[in-house]
């Protein structure tokens, strides 16, 4: 089975890179661009048995290390 994992900051964490990139499209000539917030993406592929158990997994797998669940939220996507 294979998943994408979606990471992102909540809403109301200060985003540095999102506001260094932002600042940097500008630079770059990419005017109007605003509000820049960066995350992560992670595409796994799992050996589960079913759909379900796959997901659990997959959820463990965010809260144990991949998304800081204090200032990050995620998005799990079976496809």
């Amino acid at each position: 089975m294979k998943a994408r994992i979606t990471v992102t900051l909540k809403n109301g964490v200060l985003d540095p890179q999102g506001k260094a990139i932002e600042g940097a499209l500008a630079t770059l000539g990419f005017g109007g661009v605003g509000h820049v917030r960066q995350g992560k993406v992670f595409d796994i592929e799992i050996d589960a048995k079913d759909r379900k158990t796959a997901e659990a997994e997959l959820k463990s797998m965010c809260e144990q290390l991949l998304a800081n669940t204090v200032i990050e939220n995620y998005n799990v996507a079976i496809t």
